[in-house]
């Protein structure tokens, strides 16, 4: 089991920030493929970001490119995901995921298949 939770959400404006937090990984695994993915209402569960854990290596989708950051703290056992000038199509329910990785990779993907653990989410907001 890996219990992760997910914290940081809020309501904004746009060109405002948030970062968003996920604890519960890195108990069980050495390293861990982590991502970060939103659901706005009506639309399916898409990728954001991901880190894999052993080498810190990031990936982003394009639409969050240069306005959102995914890092992590392995002595805390936290992923962040730090959003930056926000927009108002930003708005969803933002969850955290994790896959053990073994053997090692080198890359971490953000396709909802590819992670097996979920949080409940945090939502977003972001206003005109």
């Amino acid at each position: 089991q890996v219990p992760l939770v997910e914290s940081g959400g809020g309501s904004v404006q746009a060109g405002g920030s948030l970062r968003l937090s996920c604890a519960g990984y890195g108990y069980t695994y050495s390293n861990y493929c982590m991502g970060w993915f939103r659901q706005a209402p009506g639309k399916e569960r898409e990728g954001v970001a991901s880190i894999y854990t052993g080498s810190g290596r990031t990936y982003y989708v394009d639409f969050v490119k240069g306005r959102f950051t995914v890092s992590q703290d392995n002595a805390k056992k936290a992923l962040y995901l730090q959003m930056n000038n926000l927009k108002p199509e930003d708005t969803a329910m933002y969850y955290c995921a994790a896959q053990p990785a073994w053997p090692p990779v080198a890359y971490c993907g953000a396709q909802t298949t590819d992670y097996g653990y979920w949080g409940q989410g945090t939502q977003v907001t972001v206003s005109s």
